[in-house]
């Protein structure tokens, strides 16, 4: 027998209670999270140093820099966003 068409906030839903459990039942979270995080260090390390020539405490530092931006321009979009008059009317 197949299960009745979910709808998308049914879909929602089920991904968050799974999302829940599984968060709920991970000892080290640190370490669940460790590959992302070395994947998101990396990327802008190489987006500073692609050819992999500066030093290493010059390359870390500009990599700093550059996720520094990176975060406060999606801060500044959103906040752009957010001034944004609505375009869903109230009924």
């Amino acid at each position: 027998m197949t299960e009745p068409k979910m709808t998308p906030a049914q879909r929602t839903l089920r991904a968050k209670l799974a999302a829940h459990a599984s968060w709920a039942n991970t000892a080290n979270r640190s370490a669940r999270t460790e590959a992302a995080r070395k994947a998101s260090h990396d990327r802008f390390e190489r987006q500073v140093d692609p050819e992999g020539t500066l030093p290493a405490d010059e390359r870390r530092q500009r990599a700093a820099s550059a996720r520094k931006a990176f975060y406060t321009a999606m801060a500044y979009r959103s906040a752009q966003a957010r001034r944004r008059p609505s375009t869903m009317s109230s009924e």
